[in-house]
């Protein structure tokens, strides 16, 4: 690996120009091409083109097509893992989904993120949070989870929730921002 992959990867801010990191991004777009036009292909097959490019693949764990993400090998999905159609996975470092969570359709998983500083955004830097689900978790459709987040196991983050801030494990999260309602 080479200098900004290796920033990019420690969650420091990068350049996500540099040639390194280009080279991956255009292997990840060949990759989503192939798995995205997968659509129709049995589960298994599916299975087998998700272990080529994401960092963990547990049994049984699935991705509905179409399916995006930046580079995939940030990507760690448990056992029994299911994203219904047209996620998004924004994993410039590591998101980790446990065991038997489920994933509604359209939901956005962000570890990218932007300074805050206006001086080293205009200089195009980035940077990743690392973004941890755990297991049991039911994410309903089109909600989004921003960088940096952990959601404990068991939790349920109700449809189109955008998560600000960590979820306890067990709790029950709803709205813009999410915010909890049961446990």
């Amino acid at each position: 690996m080479q200098g900004e992959l290796v920033r990019m990867l420690a969650g420091e801010l990068y350049h996500p120009g540099a040639p390194d990191i280009q080279t991956e991004l255009a292997a990840s777009r060949a990759w989503l091409a192939r798995y995205n036009s997968a659509f129709g292909q049995s589960t298994s097959e599916l299975h087998k083109i998700l272990a080529e490019r994401l960092g963990a693949v547990g049994e049984g764990a699935q991705i509905r097509p179409p399916f995006f993400c930046d580079y995939g090998f940030n990507i760690k999905l448990g056992a029994n893992v299911f994203l219904n159609f047209h996620c998004v996975i924004l994993d410039v470092v590591e998101v980790a989904i446990g065991n038997e969570t489920q994933i509604g359709p359209s939901v956005q998983i962000y570890a990218a993120d932007h300074p805050r500083d206006p001086a080293q955004r205009r200089k195009g830097l980035e940077l990743g949070r690392p973004v941890r689900i755990g297991c049991n978790v039911w994410i309903g459709g089109g909600a989004i989870v921003l960088p940096g987040i952990t959601i404990g196991d068991d939790a349920v983050i109700g449809a189109g929730s955008v998560v600000t801030k960590d979820v306890v494990a067990g709790a029950t999260v709803v709205g813009n921002p999410a915010r909890q309602v049961g446990r």
